[in-house]
Order: C-alpha cells, then sequence, then structure tokens
C-alpha cells in the first residue's frame, strides 16, 4: 500500500512538473526601460547586474568586457538560444532538459562603463535553487573575464 501511495505521489509531480514546464512556454515581457534591464521580482529565482548592491538576492556583478560576439559564443556554449540581438541588447533562453522550464536571460552593454549588465530569470516557479546565478557566473568563467 506504501509503494501505491509513494508511485502515486510520484505521477502526481511530474504531471505537475510537466504543467508548470507548458506554461513556462510563453514569454513574458521583456526589454529595457529607459535604457535599462528590467527589475527582477519579488521572488528568489532572478538576478540582475542593474539591481541594488545590498539586495543580496537579486544583484549580481556585471561582466566587464564588451566584445559582443564573444559573449554571443559564451551565451550559445553555456546552453542557450539567441532570440533576438540588436547590437546592444540581447535576449536569450535556456531549456531544462526534463520538465522543459525556460529562463529568460537579456544582456545590455553600457559601452560608457565597460560592461555588459544582465538579467537571468525564470519564468515560472518561486525558487530556482541558484540556477540563474550559476548561469550568469557560467557565461563569466566561458568569457574568462573576472567581475568588475
Amino acid at each position: 500500500m506504501l509503494f501505491l501511495g509513494i508511485a502515486i505521489l510520484i505521477v502526481l509531480l511530474l504531471i505537475a512538473g510537466f504543467v508548470r514546464g507548458g506554461q513556462s512556454q510563453t514569454p513574458p515581457e521583456l526589454g529595457l526601460i529607459k535604457g535599462h534591464l528590467q527589475a527582477c521580482p519579488d521572488k528568489p529565482n532572478c538576478v540582475c547586474s542593474e539591481s541594488e548592491a545590498v539586495d543580496k538576492v537579486h544583484a549580481i556583478a556585471p561582466l566587464a568586457i564588451a566584445d559582443w560576439q564573444a559573449l554571443r559564443q559564451a551565451v550559445e556554449g553555456a546552453g542557450g538560444k539567441i532570440v533576438f540581438d540588436g547590437g546592444r541588447y540581447l535576449h536569450a533562453t535556456f531549456t531544462s532538459a526534463v520538465f522543459r522550464f525556460v529562463d529568460d536571460v537579456e544582456l545590455r552593454l553600457d559601452v560608457e562603463q565597460g560592461l555588459v549588465h544582465i538579467r537571468s530569470a525564470s519564468r515560472v516557479g518561486h525558487s530556482d535553487f541558484g540556477v540563474n546565478r550559476k548561469r550568469v557566473e557560467a557565461i563569466r568563467a566561458r568569457m574568462g573575464v573576472n567581475r568588475p
């Protein structure tokens, strides 16, 4: 009887995961607002280099580079699919293997500061277990750059 209960629970969790994965297929409103990346929502499933440094949940360092083509390669090498590239703004998506959850990564070139601001956010759910922060650090590592 215990085995049956566990089996039913696993099936229900799998169904819920696939439903949430399907919900994440609809892209949110993205893009720049007054020339800056959008702020993270009040959930711990987003990081953004334009968040206030005191916001330890969302804040992350920008990339200290301006080589746009190398950045594109780093994003794709980390598993991203480039959706839009306007030369100073880039939007890419990352899809998880099992449930097909889609996360959005946005980059904004700040020529004056010699930085690329980055935002990585989950489309659904509350927590991401640090996936977005790790993704930004993986892109940073692929670029071979340190924090500014």
